[in-house]
Order: C-alpha cells, then structure tokens, then sequence
C-alpha cells in the first residue's frame, strides 16, 4: 500500500455560481494537482462537499475524476454516512474502475459506542471490494475511535488497511503506532500536524491546502518521510499562517478562496457553507502571493 505514503489531497468540488457542479474547474484542479506531484487523490471527502451532493451527482464526480485522472494517480473514494446500511449498500453499488481505495468517517451525530463503531466498519469492510481507510475525525462526529477499536479493526479485517487520524491526539496517535500490526497506516487528516506526525510513524497526510498549494506540501512531505527534519521544518513553518487561514471560517471555504486566487477554479460553496469574509480573503491573496512568489 505504498501508494498511499505521501501525500493525498482531498480534492475540493468546485462549482458554478448557479451551484452546478464545475466540470471545468475540476478538470482544471485534478491536472493541477497531478503537476504538483501529490501521491494520490481523494474524491468526495469532507472537503469535497459531499454531504450536499446528491447521488447522481457523486456518481457523475467519481466517474469524471477518475476520467480526467487517467491512472496518474491512485484514487480513493470517500464513501460515509451515519446509516451503517446505507454506507453498506453504496460501497456495494460502487462502481470501482480506477479507484484503488474507500476512505470512509466514522458515523456522525448517532454517538455511537465503541462496539457500534466496531459493528459500523465490519459491515463496511465486509461490503467492500476496495481496500479501506477508517476516517476518525471527532470535530466534526461527535465521537472517538479509540486507539483500541482502530486497532481491533486492523487486526480481524485484513482490507482495512489504514486510518485517517484527525484527532489531533498525540497520545492516540502514539497508542496507535505502538498496537497496531506492521502494514497498518497511520495517515495525519490534519495539515498542521503532519510534519510531527511523520515523526512519530504515519505514512504521510491526506489534506485540505495541499489543493492550493500541492508542490509546497508535497516536497514539505517527502523530505519528512525521508526523516530530513532539518529540511522538512522550513518549509511546515513556511505554511503555517497559510494553513491557519485556509481554517479560520470553515473548510472548503477558505482553500477555495485560494484557488480562486490561483486561477485553478472558482471559490462558489454550497449552503449551509458560503464564502470567506472579505477581510479573510484579502489575507489569502497576500499569502497566497507570498507563497508562489
């Protein structure tokens, strides 16, 4: 699975002012990011605003990611819901040609136990075809994957092949690297701690700026993975104001706002999501200059 080390970018949706999904712009950003030497990509995640997309829509993006990227670059799917059945019967229905993985979150506002989890990724692992990333990202579920429950996972299901850890819990993360079996991924799901992360084991980091800033991160990424901290810690400081920003009124807006500067793609989101304030996006413009400069 060593496509998956380095860096993946969960790739932003763009869309048109009507709120039509951009075609355009997402064959725009998929060659974008292929230019700037990211490892893989990640289609219909968080960041890609899949919760107010509709069926035939997500099925439309994955089709056309998968086009435009023509087996440049490994793909996963982020497939996920609160509804273990439904989770289930999509990852069945998946229709997986040029897709090399399932990155799915853990259930969101049922707050279930440890054995629900359990009980929720086990009926994932056994619908699926695909390899499988678990997606712990309790800011935004209301609850935890234990480091116990991640590794019992990895260990009874040999197609759960990793974890997107957005805990931002060190002393998880260490539990994690210290129990789980040899070929188990730890993957950071958040920008600002990937570099410490690298450090302590995980394989690399599935991102949000990297969109907007794909070269910078990646080579930021590779010499970490290397273990070249002296030369990694430049260039993670480098990108910490930029990362801050992209963050500071909710994700994808603020990265969007970049790429608009970028002229990759627009910065349309859809609701309950709306665009950066214009003091926020002056801020981007500056930094996104200074960074590309």
């Amino acid at each position: 699975m060593n496509k998956f080390h380095g860096t993946g970018v969960a790739v932003v949706t763009p869309f048109n002012a009507d709120g039509t999904v951009d075609y355009a712009g997402l064959k725009n950003l998929i060659n974008y990011l292929v230019e700037g030497k990211v490892e893989y990509l990640v289609s219909l995640g968080t960041t890609g605003e899949a919760s107010t997309l509709n069926k035939s829509e997500k099925k439309k993006i994955w089709e056309f990611t998968a086009e435009i990227n023509n087996g440049r670059l490994p793909l996963v799917a982020g497939i996920g819901a609160n509804d273990t059945a439904e989770v289930a019967e999509s990852i069945k229905d998946f229709e997986a040609n040029g897709y090399d993985a399932i990155l799915s979150a853990s259930p969101y506002y049922n707050k279930p136990t440890q054995e629900g989890i359990y009980q929720h990724y086990k009926a994932v692992a056994e619908a699926s075809a695909l390899p499988v990333l678990l997606y712990n990202v309790p800011g935004r579920t209301a609850s935890n994957v234990s480091p116990e429950t991640t590794c019992r996972l990895a260990s009874d299901f040999k197609n759960i092949i990793g974890t997107k850890e957005a805990s931002g819990n060190f002393d998880q993360f260490n539990q994690i690297m210290r129990d789980k079996p040899a070929d188990f991924m730890l993957i950071s799901g958040d920008d600002p701690v990937a570099l410490p992360m690298i450090s302590l084991g995980a394989v690399g980091v599935i991102s949000v700026i990297g969109n907007a800033l794909p070269k910078q991160l990646s080579d930021m990424i590779r010499l970490a993975l290397k273990g070249d901290f002296s030369a990694a810690a430049p260039l993670h400081l480098n990108l910490i104001e930029f990362t801050r920003q992209m963050f500071a009124e909710g994700n994808p807006a603020g990265v969007k706002a970049a790429l608009k500067q970028l002229g990759v793609c627009d910065d349309h989101v859809r609701l309950p999501l709306v665009k950066v304030s214009d003091e926020l996006r002056q801020a981007i413009i500056a930094e996104t200059k200074r960074i590309t400069a």
